[in-house]
C-alpha cells in the first residue's frame, strides 16, 4: 500500500507538465495522457517514448498516452528515478 501510494503521488506530479491532459492509475499502472500535435495525432507519445528510451526507461505508448506499469518488486527511489525521467522527456517533447 505505500509503494502504490508513492507510485500514485509521483505519477500525479506530472500533472503540470507541458501537453499533459490527464494522468489516471490503477494500482502501480499508470497512464499520462497527451495533448495530440495538431494533425499527427501519436506523434507527441512517440518523441516521448524515444526520449526515455534513451534515457534508459522502457514505456509503452497508445495513441498519446504514455502507459508505466512498472514490475511489482520497484523500489521506492526505482519510482523516482521513472517518473524523473518521463517529466525530463516529456519536458524535452514538447
Amino acid at each position: 500500500a505505500v509503494l502504490v501510494a508513492h507510485f500514485a503521488q509521483c505519477l500525479h506530479s506530472l500533472r503540470d507538465r507541458p501537453n499533459v491532459v490527464d494522468i489516471r492509475n490503477l494500482g502501480l499502472v499508470g497512464a499520462i495522457e497527451l495533448q495530440p500535435r495538431p494533425g499527427r495525432p501519436g506523434e507527441r507519445a512517440m518523441a516521448v517514448f524515444l526520449e526515455c528510451w534513451r534515457q534508459g526507461l522502457l514505456v509503452r505508448t497508445t495513441g498519446d498516452t504514455i502507459a508505466l506499469s512498472p514490475p511489482l518488486i520497484i523500489k521506492p527511489e526505482q519510482v523516482d528515478e521513472m517518473i524523473s525521467i518521463v517529466s525530463f522527456a516529456i519536458e524535452q517533447c514538447q
